[in-house]
Formats: structure tokens, sequence, C-alpha cells
């Protein structure tokens, strides 16, 4: 199950060792948990050079599948912790690591659990996010991480081509959303590279890409929580047609109510929520009228 390492990828694992222990432990990847394993050794070693990891790093990667890029991050990294939901790999998993990288196996340790439900992790505080993510839950699994634990200070995640684009864009932008607010209330968000699909088992049918964040100092406030920010751009773009004066019509109590608090916030009325940069959005829900507390 945990075969000797091959000299072509040294202790990383490639197409035939990843369908090898698949095929040991019975796993057909699914859907459900989102899961497309990384079959490429020189794509792995692209996202670990590509995040910066670096020797003092204790990296923190939310689905590790069957460790391909576990093992290229633990070689990079002084420790690892890995966060999987899946009962079988999160059983495997210790043991593919200890048989290809033996001197190294004592700096990783292993979580399982729902990464949404993750409020702790052993070791140290983790200072960098790693992580080829579910497509089907990466953004609520990015932004609990980067909230749960502020001492991550880079973030690299592998997600679809299109919620890369989402996260990393800028207002004004036609997918510019409530991610890529939420994103930037967090870290400087960008793009860093395109990944093909034939690099996963399964294949997927939705290209991936790369996005960076680096943690930021987060929007000042003084009277509105960060809930109740992301409570306005949640609010914004459910009705994203519309003009902020009728799309927080509801989240102030009525149309005038939120006009009165977009006009304090230096905001147009007439705006739309994909004009507006985070810290407008806080300034907005500092100016919340009590109805809307």
């Amino acid at each position: 199950m945990s075969s000797t390492p091959s000299t072509e990828h040294g202790p990383l694992l490639g197409p035939a060792d990843i369908r090898e222990l698949a095929a040991a432990l019975g796993v057909r990847p699914t859907k459900q948990l989102g899961q497309n394993f990384v079959i490429d050794a020189n794509t792995v070693r692209r996202i670990v050079r590509t995040a910066g990891v670096r020797p003092d790093d204790v990296v923190v990667e939310v689905g590790p599948g069957l460790g391909s890029l576990t093992l290229a991050l633990l070689e990079a990294a002084d420790r690892l912790v890995a966060v999987e939901i899946d009962p079988v790999l999160a059983a495997a998993l210790p043991a593919t690591v200890h048989a290809r990288l033996p001197g190294r196996a004592d700096r990783f340790d292993l979580v399982h659990r729902d990464a949404l439900q993750v409020s702790e992790v052993p070791g140290p505080p983790p200072t960098a996010l790693v992580a080829n993510l579910p497509y089907n839950v990466a953004v609520p699994v990015l932004l609990h991480m980067l909230a749960t634990f502020p001492s991550i200070e880079r973030t690299l995640v592998m997600v679809q081509s299109e919620v890369a684009d989402r996260l990393a864009a800028a207002p004004g932008s036609k997918v510019y959303g409530v991610p890529s607010v939420k994103a930037a209330w967090y870290a400087h968000v960008k793009r860093a590279g395109a990944i093909g699909r034939n690099v996963f088992w399964p294949a997927p049918n939705v290209d991936s890409g790369l996005v960076s964040l680096v943690r930021r100092t987060e929007p000042v406030v003084t009277t509105a929580t960060r809930a109740q920010v992301f409570a306005v751009v949640d609010a914004a773009f459910a009705q994203r047609r519309k003009t902020l004066r009728a799309a927080l019509a509801g989240w102030a109590g009525s149309p005038a109510a939120a006009e009165a608090a977009l006009t304090a916030a230096g905001v147009s009325p007439q705006a739309r929520g994909e004009s507006l940069t985070v810290e407008q959005f806080a300034a907005v829900a500092e100016h919340r009228p009590p109805a809307a507390s």
C-alpha cells in the first residue's frame, strides 16, 4: 500500500503510485467530497514553490487525499498538519508519510475532521495554508480557516478556475461578489496561475486555478463586528441588479433607512454592490440603523 518511493519522483507520488494506493484502499474519488487527486509530481512541486513555503513554516493542508501535495509540503516546511474528512484516507495517510518520508514523519500531524468544524490544530500556530480544496466547499473552507487561524500569513489554494476568478476579482469586475469581498477582508488576493485538467485523477470537467492570499490588516471598524459587515455584503449581492438603496432595504428596515446609512457612509444610494470596496462595506455597517443591529 505504501510502496517504496520510485527514483523518478523521489518520495513524491506519481500516477502509478496514486492508483496503487487507491486500489489497495478500495478508494474511488467521490463527487460528494469533491475529490480529484493530483497525480503529477511536477505540479505539486510548482504549488509548493508558488506558495513560497519556507523551512520555518508550519503549514496546514486541507483535503490531503492520498498525500500527493502532503509529501511535497512536508519536504519544504518545518511542520505540516493535514485536515482530512474521509476516514479511509485519514487512516492511510500517516503510513504513506512514514514509508516515503521517514525522516520527516515526526513533523507531521493528521486531523480527521471536517475542515469547517476545525477550531484548533496540534502543535504551533500555522503560518501558511496550502491546499487543493474540494471544489464544492472551497470558499467556505477558505474563509473559515482564515477567520479561525489569524496566524496564517500566506495562503495558496487550488480551486475551480471560475472560483479563482471570483476570489481575486476587484471592485467593478463582472465576477466581483461575496467571495471577493470576504476574502479581501482578510488578505490581498491575486490569481497565481492556472492548472490543467490532466494532472488530476479523475480529470475534472473544469479547469483549475491557483489563488494567492497574503494576510493584511483587517479594515478598521469601531462599532460594527465582522459578522455585521459580512451581513451587509450578503444583502448587497443577494439582489445584485438592484441599487444598494433597494438591495439593503431589508437589512436596514426600509429603503429610506438604507439610503440614510449609505449617505452617512459616503456611498451613493444608487450604487450597486459590485462597485464597493471592502472598506466601503465596513463603513456602511458602521452606520447601520438601530433596526439592523
